[in-house]
């Protein structure tokens, strides 16, 4: 009776209507009477469990990428993180989100220093988030408004409990170059305020789509140097811009490149004002401060947290010393959307969101090892979205995480994101409280800020060094990216640094090269001395009177290792490796395997396996004539069984181990080297082997194409005799923790028996109870012989005494006999097929032969 559903019945009906043949592959014979399927096996002990494994199928693929109602439910859950740890706030996370230096000693708390960390934070925000709003060509209350919106919407969604999102000084010095861009193509048909808010909300909308849909992984395509580069190039352009307001000259455009900036600078520098005065004495005295709060705590060690606080607060102390007026959110509106104005800026769009992510990813990532936590980046982009899509609404402009105060707020001793909540309220106090205070902070001293400010995003030379050491071909796109960002525009730096890197990982994966492996016995020493048989605490198995695999006549315990016969690898080239045997070849994948780098990989592998074997017929062109102008023979009148001592091609390994997916053109690539090279070796055929797949559809792939199983002969419609050598794991067995406790155990019991035999009056007797272990009964009855005798028989008849009776289990399927689990079964199977088929062509036998055979 069949069993197939209606389903399948209408697809192999719809299959043959347009001639799609099913069962192309025929592993197992012309028709499907021989099959392997779990009522038979090729490989058929009576200790072995068969195992036939399944292709995946797309249904189940399918199935997979659904996300069921728990994984619905998990995904709502992370969007609001707060969820997973507000219910658990307690006084202690409160006093270290609001006290700074507190420590714990003794089960008590001490406070040295009544500081809180949010106000801390908060001074720290206000003065930098009025200095940064000048770089956006905005008024300096548009900073603290940014500053409020990001610090208090951001621990919402935060998965970091150090970020502080705000105002910084290159995705300021960007939204200002959009303002002004926008300004000089449209006049005053918008003002500088929508311009920044409109690029915030739609920005910020790009960015809560990338975290909604989880696509936060696009980030890791940034690399560190690009990061790198793109911060020192933005810090030296930032810092030059500011020279002309920190010394009063004007004349020309502070928004050129930075190396035209210098220029004006040296041309006008006969134009500096008395503003120079207020701009160069606030540079000093912030650099001054540092450098005797770091003095300070060097020198004395237990006032470190105090001098911690007063370098934080320099800037503080700085704009103190001047005033500004400050009306609440009197710039509070609906942000300006519309189309022309989305358009006069959507060209700088990209450049906008790239660095809104970058500096706001890698900072809380940083940070998040640092402080032993991992965060979702995905989830991030939420909280940065959220915060630029809401922002907007009282006035604030494009902001994301900040360096500096993050590190502040870390180095204060934060406890969760919580303490964005105290800034917030510090910089509410800030917009609202001090109107009276502030009344006017001139531009020169707003610049040593930021000068003040950036001066530390720039990269030491010590770091890019260390570069040059980790990857000498990155240091070049560093410097790159520096150069264009100082001769050109930060946006111009990013997509240089970006694309380069993209290249150059392109490049890589393109030209990646393959590696020849041959096989090598090594010993493990530790110190002076050879590990031996038997010792666990070197990774070796439990003691086991059978002798063990890999060890030799001396007892040393040996391993087969692999390793590439050019030594690229930086091992010794004094260790002569040669092809592990004659004709067979290893090949291991340096860097995946697919369409791009197929081509490259196997025209490497072909080009090495001629130039070290010999056609195995060399008549096997009739004619001279028939043979390809690209192996024209031997010259006309030359021997053409010319003496050649190398070994014919026989077998071929390939390591998939650094290989995750395949493709249908690097599969293609695989099926032509096998036609070519079955051509090379006529009248036998190659045998091809694979290790280490790591993917079930790339077996698939493999199968599809013919490989992974014995080759059919057609002509005989019989397979070639085969011998696989299969991989095969005790169920339980002697080195399992089961089996590992009842060894300890029965040790422990044979002792306890023979003390108690060995007391005056006992008689034998266990306490009177007896022992019961696998169905073996010691009585606590009779005399010493006789339970001496039972728990002997107890002891004999375990697996850790004896030779382990247990089933086994085959670990590859059955149906995929070359498919291995190593080199090692890969390399056993190769040889011990050309041993025995000797030189000649292979016996053909009948499928019933192969079906059944051990």
């Amino acid at each position: 009776m069949s069993t197939e559903s209606t389903s399948t019945k209408v697809g192999h009906g719809l299959a043959k209507i347009l001639g799609i043949k099913l069962d192309y592959r025929n592993e197992m014979g012309r028709d499907n009477t021989s099959r392997v399927t779990r009522g038979e096996s090729v490989f058929s002990v009576e200790s072995a469990d068969d195992y036939v494994e399944e292709e995946p199928t797309v249904s189940e693929w399918l199935s997979e990428q659904f996300p069921s109602g728990h994984q619905v439910l998990h995904y709502i859950q992370s969007l609001f993180p707060f969820t997973s740890w507000i219910a658990h706030y307690n006084t202690q996370w409160l006093i270290g989100d609001l006290i700074a230096g507190m420590v714990q000693s003794q089960g008590t708390f001490e406070f040295r220093n009544l500081h809180s960390t949010g106000i801390t934070v908060g001074a720290v925000v206000v003065p930098q988030g009025m200095a940064y709003a000048q770089l956006a060509e905005l008024p300096v209350q548009f900073g603290l408004y940014s500053s409020f919106m990001g610090v208090l919407i951001y621990w919402f969604f935060a998965t970091s409990k150090d970020i502080t999102i705000g105002p910084v000084a290159v995705l300021s010095t960007v939204t200002g170059n959009v303002v002004n861009e926008v300004l000089a193509k449209n006049g005053d048909r918008w003002a500088a305020q929508d311009v920044a808010s409109a690029l915030a909300v739609i920005s910020g909308s790009v960015v809560c789509f990338l975290g909604l849909t989880r696509l936060g992984w696009l980030v890791d395509f940034i690399s560190l140097t690009s990061i790198s580069a793109y911060m020192t190039g933005s810090a030296l352009n930032i810092a030059v811009g500011q020279v002309p307001q920190l010394m009063g000259i004007t004349g020309f455009s502070t928004r050129d490149a930075t190396y035209k900036v210098v220029i004006n600078i040296l041309k006008h520098l006969g134009r500096t004002k008395i503003d120079a005065a207020m701009g160069l004495t606030a540079l000093f005295l912030l650099y001054a401060i540092r450098s005797a709060c770091v003095h300070g705590g060097r020198r004395f060690p237990k006032q470190q947290k105090v001098f911690f606080y007063a370098s934080t607060l320099r800037t503080v102390f700085v704009i103190l010393l001047y005033t500004l007026s400050i009306q609440g959110f009197k710039d509070a509106h609906v942000p300006v959307i519309d189309t022309d104005l989305i358009s006069a800026f959507a060209n700088q769009l990209p450049a906008t969101i790239i660095v809104m992510l970058i500096e706001h990813i890698s900072i809380a990532k940083s940070f998040g090892r640092v402080n032993n936590y991992t965060i979702n980046p995905s989830q991030e982009l939420v909280a940065i979205g959220v915060s630029n899509l809401l922002g907007p609404f009282l006035g604030a402009y494009p902001a994301t995480g900040s360096f500096s105060r993050t590190a502040i707020k870390s180095k204060a001793g934060v406890r969760t994101p919580l303490a964005g909540l105290i800034t917030a309220i510090v910089v509410l106090i800030s917009i609202y409280g001090l109107p009276a205070v502030f009344f006017y902070i001139p531009q020169a001293s707003l610049s040593g800020v930021i000068i003040h400010a950036v001066g530390d995003l720039i990269t030491p030379p010590n770091t890019v060094y260390q570069f040059w050491r980790a990857s000498p071909l990155e240091v070049i796109i560093f410097f790159a990216g520096v150069i264009v960002t100082v001769f050109a525009s930060i946006e111009d730096g990013v997509y240089v640094t970006i694309c380069v890197s993209a290249a150059l990982l392109l490049w890589r994966v393109f030209k990646a090269r393959g590696r020849f492996m041959g096989r090598v016995k090594v010993h493990s020493v530790v110190g002076d001395h050879l590990i031996q048989e038997h010792e666990p605490k070197y990774g070796t198995t439990m003691a086991n009177p059978r002798k063990q695999v890999g060890s030799n006549d001396n007892g040393l315990q040996t391993r087969d290792t692999f390793l590439p016969i050019d030594h690229k690898d930086g091992s010794n080239p004094q260790i002569v490796l040669n092809t592990p045997y004659p004709g067979v070849f290893i090949y291991r994948f340096s860097e995946g395997y697919n369409y791009p780098n197929a081509n490259h990989y196997l025209d490497d592998m072909i080009h090495t396996i001629f130039q070290q074997c010999r056609r195995t017929n060399p008549a096997s062109y009739g004619k001279k004539g028939d043979r390809p102008w690209n192996d024209p023979g031997p010259l006309r009148g030359k021997d053409l069984y010319q003496e050649d001592n190398r070994p014919t091609l026989k077998a071929i390994i390939l390591d998939f181990s650094s290989v995750n997916n395949v493709d249908i053109t690097s599969i293609q690539h695989l099926i032509d080297v096998r036609n070519q090279l079955d051509r090379f070796a006529t009248p036998s055929m190659v045998e091809w082997h694979f290790a280490h797949i790591q993917n079930r559809w790339t077996k698939r792939a493999l199968a599809s194409a013919g490989f992974g199983y014995p080759k059919i002969d057609t002509e005989d419609a019989g397979f070639q005799r085969w011998k696989p050598v299969f991989s095969v794991a005790e169920l339980g067995g002697e080195d399992s923790a089961a089996q590992a406790a009842e060894y300890s155990f029965n040790r422990l019991e044979k002792k306890r028996l023979s003390r108690s035999q060995s007391r005056p009056g006992t008689n034998g007797d266990l306490e009177g109870g007896e022992i019961q272990r696998h169905d073996n009964h010691v009585s606590s009855e009779g005399d010493r012989s006789s339970s001496q005798d039972s728990i002997d028989k107890t002891l004999g008849t375990t697996k850790a005494y004896a030779q382990p009776s247990g089933k086994v289990a085959l670990v590859q399927g059955v149906n995929r006999p070359l498919f291995h689990l190593d080199l090692t079964a890969a390399l056993q199977t190769a040889i011990a097929n050309i041993e025995r088929y000797g030189e000649g062509r292979p016996p053909v036998v009948s499928r019933e032969e192969v079906i059944g055979s051990v």
